[in-house]
């Protein structure tokens, strides 16, 4: 029963858009200006034809049961590096969290990025998902900047 880490394919999408509501659901009570109702965070079929993303999954016994995706972007003129590796839609379904699924999925990402000349890694994770964090810490990730809100709707500002 042992896992098998291989790229997605468009024959992956309809258990990928089920993942993609895993995610959602599991981001919704860590972000009130999410919309209610049915949502995509991810275009997945262009994460993975587009030549500057690349989606993998895990298999067990021929089920895909874990997914994350890697996507290069530019970055700011004044950085000491022109492109970062994104990652993100990383989703261990239930029955198999505490597999370190994720941590080869996040491997495979981290592989694709190098073979492209790509090292600067970046990924988002909400503040209070503190088991999110301590996974990405485990692989190395360190906290490099916070991402701070208001909602002013209902603020009182006479």
């Amino acid at each position: 029963m042992s896992a098998i880490v291989r790229k997605a394919t468009i024959d992956d999408l309809p258990v990928l858009l089920e993942f993609e509501q895993g995610v959602i659901v599991a981001e919704r009570p860590f972000d009130p200006t999410i919309k209610e109702g049915s949502i995509h965070y991810y275009d997945i079929n262009a994460l993975i034809t587009d030549q500057d993303s690349e989606v993998f999954v895990a298999e067990i016994n021929g089920n895909i049961v874990a997914s994350g995706y890697a996507k290069i972007k530019p970055d700011r003129h004044y950085l000491k590096h022109t492109n970062h590796g994104y990652l993100g839609f990383m989703f261990v379904s239930k029955t198999h969290r505490g597999k370190h699924l994720n941590k080869m999925i996040v491997d495979a990402l981290l592989k694709w990025c190098k073979a492209r000349h790509v090292f600067e890694i970046r990924l988002d994770v909400y503040n209070d998902n503190i088991p999110a964090i301590n996974a990405y810490e485990k692989a190395g990730f360190k906290k490099h900047m916070i991402n701070m809100r208001l909602d002013i709707e209902n603020l009182d500002l006479t």
